[in-house]
């Protein structure tokens, strides 16, 4: 039977896959095209503009892996699509997708059904884009609202993360880089890799093996975090959630 810090460690991944695949998606470059938008333009206006229209600095303190800069950059450019719109914009592309890729699904209705009740049992607080879409109203389908879901409580673990990040006093760059020797999710891609994602400058630093040791506490400290947001399920609720979201590590 999973305990809470059980099962938040063991959803991270689904979570993290389908919760934010559409951001990267055809229905993401689609919304690009029809309103002449960059990637990065849509992507920090989309996902941050619940955050309002705000000064890049507001963003920057959310989007903390992403170099200050670029998110000015993206942000100011991106003014184009009011925040009102890129939301919902946004919000519908994440529908579409969830649609294509999980429609006939079994389990779509029961996985919204739980994640929703961990979603409105989980604080607020240090979580801006987290409080932010959770406020976004879901839609009616089990598939878009499960994934809607995931992507709130994606938002939800990255500010936990990004706290516990700046708790141990790691840069941000450091902390991508480190985690691809201490075994966790992002490590399965080259930390590297995503530096450059993220549009971090190089060259960069190999990590030493007290940064890692940092950055592998720090995910310990995450999944802590994240068990009182999953404390509000059973355990026999817990080991269904885990199960149900098993086809998140088949996509």
């Amino acid at each position: 039977m999973a305990d809470a810090r059980t099962t938040a460690r063991a959803v991270k991944s689904p979570i993290g896959q389908y919760g934010g695949g559409f951001m990267i998606s055809r229905e993401a470059k689609a919304v690009c095209d029809e309103y002449g938008l960059g990637a990065r333009e849509f992507y920090f206006r989309g996902r941050c503009g619940v955050l309002g229209e705000c000064d890049a600095d507001v963003v920057s303190a959310a989007a903390v892996f992403f170099p200050p800069d670029h998110v000015r950059q993206s942000w100011e450019s991106g003014r184009k699509l009011p925040v009102e719109r890129a939301v919902e914009l946004y919000a519908e592309a994440c529908h579409a997708w969830a649609r294509r890729k999980l429609d006939g699904r079994d389990g779509c209705a029961r996985i919204a059904e739980l994640l929703q009740r961990v979603v409105e049992n989980a604080s607020p607080v240090g979580a801006p884009l987290f409080a932010g879409w959770r406020a976004v109203p879901l839609p009616g389908d089990a598939p878009a609202r499960a994934v809607q879901l995931m992507h709130v409580l994606r938002e939800l673990r990255g500010a936990l993360h990004a706290n516990a990040v700046i708790a141990a006093g790691l840069h941000p760059l450091d902390a991508t880089l480190a985690a691809e020797h201490d075994g966790t999710p992002l490590g399965q891609r080259s930390g590297e890799m995503i530096a450059r994602f993220f549009t971090w400058p190089e060259p960069y630093a190999t990590p030493g093996p007290e940064v890692v040791a940092r950055r592998a506490a720090v995910e310990e400290t995450t999944d802590a975090l994240m068990a009182e947001a999953f404390s509000v399920l059973s355990d026999g609720e817990s080991d269904e959630l885990i199960e149900l979201l098993r086809f998140g590590h088949a996509r």
